[in-house]
């Protein structure tokens, strides 16, 4: 089984999502004989050549046909198999939103949806591909459960707490190869919990997927302006860990929180949804991408484009403490 350590961390870096999504895939696969793996034509992009030459009668290639991947993996789970299928976000969590609806929220099934590509690390193709509605979509259909881990020991922590949960999940890959480490020792995952990764008093920021860490160096940059920041990794947005999200309340003044996501139906919603109910509601701040389209653009462009740096989330922050 893969072991999370700081010399695997950074070897998986270099991986990136994709590639350590296939790496997952296949240490699973020693372990869990009723896992099926699907993709949508894209099974080199989705980091699964080894899976598939390695385990060729339990990968299936749909083609071209993200509505007809979620169909077949939907009738492959109700035979009993634990099933992953895989596609560039946007259609995963679109194209194919009427399946996704249907054949895995409505029936329940155990099929586990990965969208590869999530947030704009796919910017240079422009907005057909950009994945910045994904969350949205999948968190208000009834049953999802939706993840998005951190770093790419967490992609590994995700897949294996996913083969053991039984039913439909989003999991959402962010972020290209060189992902940024956040995990180099092995920790406690557990789905619909989230973890408290620096401790502060004055500010809480509150982050899934690429952008855990440029929150913790947000958060290390800010004690420079005398801010007490305080992060936190909600890898699920659905169902969100409300128990910390209510201690998070009632010990910071000021929520921020940062995803590679709409600032609008995302993790950002999810918590000031929630927060907004409390008897004494904090001030939240999303930072995200903005309610427009955008251009296109290689990856760090677009991430300092809206903000989604280290500097962009510190200017945020020291903006929304002097207003």
């Amino acid at each position: 089984m893969l072991e999370l350590t700081a010399t695997t961390s950074k070897q998986w870096s270099r991986i990136g999502s994709r590639g350590m999504y296939g790496q997952a895939i296949l240490d699973l696969a020693g372990s869990c004989p009723e896992l099926v793996v699907l993709s949508a034509d894209l099974g080199n992009s989705s980091g699964l050549d080894r899976f598939k030459k390695s385990y060729p009668d339990q990968f299936i290639n749909v083609g071209i046909a993200e509505q007809n991947l979620i169909g077949v993996a939907a009738g492959i789970a109700k035979e009993g198999f634990t099933v992953f299928a895989s596609s560039f976000a946007p259609f995963i969590a679109m194209r194919a939103s009427e399946q996704v609806r249907m054949n895995m929220g409505y029936m329940n099934l155990n099929v586990k949806a990965v969208g590869i590509g999530s947030g704009l690390v796919m910017g240079f193709l422009g907005n057909s591909h950009f994945g910045i509605e994904d969350v949205a979509v999948m968190r208000a259909i009834p049953n999802m459960t939706v993840v998005c881990p951190a770093d790419c020991g967490e992609i590994v922590k995700v897949v294996q707490a996913a083969a053991e949960y039984d039913g439909p999940m989003y999991i959402r890959l962010t972020g290209g190869p060189n992902c940024p480490i956040v995990y180099t020792d092995n920790y406690e995952f557990e789905i619909g919990r989230a973890i408290e990764l620096k401790v502060g008093s004055e500010v809480a920021v509150i982050a899934n997927g690429s952008m855990v860490a440029p929150s913790i160096a947000a958060a290390d940059l800010l004690t420079q302006h005398g801010v007490s920041v305080g992060v936190f990794n909600f890898h699920t947005v659905k169902p969100l860990d409300e128990q910390l999200l209510t201690s998070i309340s009632q010990a910071y003044g000021l929520i921020v929180t940062v995803e590679e996501h709409s600032i609008i139906g995302g993790l950002g919603s999810a918590v000031a949804e929630f927060v907004s109910a409390l008897d004494k509601p904090n001030r939240v701040v999303r930072l995200g991408h903005p309610d427009y389209f955008g251009k296109t653009g290689e990856y760090e462009f677009l991430l300092q484009r809206y903000g989604l740096t280290a500097d962009g989330i510190v200017d945020s922050v020291l903006t929304e403490i002097n207003k």
